[in-house]
């Protein structure tokens, strides 16, 4: 009993010494809980890099909030608040990016198989239309009549004289260009699409 009493004053003298920026203490005190904070934290997330990751936001929340420590309470229950309260947050940020990453998946490749099939194109779609705007004078005519415009390779062969092998051929091509030029620009449609994903959460 006497070394139990012992044992709470000296933890009350070190959470003390912790609340007033002692860092001496404060290893301490993480030698001593961070054992069994780490398992308790590993039952729940399962996954020994995600725990020892957990662990030490625990003790980086313990050491900034060190001012709110009440000597006279269970440190014990404190730590294993802020742990749960840690582990939760973290489950929730988890869950988060793969539905962010999810649906970033969706969204490009939806965007990607716009451009593959040519029909990206929208009148108030600045980006597509520069792109456009930028191919040779001729594939640029041949996009436009086909893609947005709708002509079939035969009408659009007749209309400006040449094959439909040819118009294929440029198509292909400018096909290929706006794929590049949108993969340059991923990384604002990239920004776009998590501010969209991010409201409608």
């Amino acid at each position: 009993m006497h070394q139990e009493r012992g044992s709470n004053s000296n933890e009350i003298q070190l959470l003390i010494a912790l609340k007033s920026g002692d860092r001496l203490a404060f290893e301490k005190i993480y030698q001593s809980y961070s054992p069994r904070i780490f398992l308790n934290i590993l039952k729940m997330v399962k996954s020994v890099e995600d725990a020892q990751e957990i662990l030490q936001d625990v003790f980086i929340k313990v050491w900034e909030k060190r001012g709110l420590i009440d000597p006279e309470q269970s440190f014990k229950s404190y730590l294993f608040q802020i742990s749960k309260f840690t582990v939760y947050n973290f489950i929730r940020k988890l869950n988060l990016d793969k539905k962010l990453k999810t649906y970033l998946s969706l969204e490009n490749t939806e965007l990607y198989t716009h451009i593959e099939e040519g029909i990206a194109y929208r009148e108030n779609d600045q980006f597509i239309l520069n792109a456009i705007e930028e191919l040779p004078s001729q594939r640029k005519q041949i996009y436009k009549l086909c893609k947005i415009e709708g002509k079939s390779y035969a009408e659009v062969g007749k209309q400006l004289g040449i094959s439909s092998s040819t118009i294929n051929d440029h198509i292909v091509k400018a096909t290929k260009f706006l794929k590049q030029r949108h993969a340059s620009f991923g990384a604002a449609v990239t920004l776009t699409v998590i501010s969209v994903f991010l409201k409608n959460l």
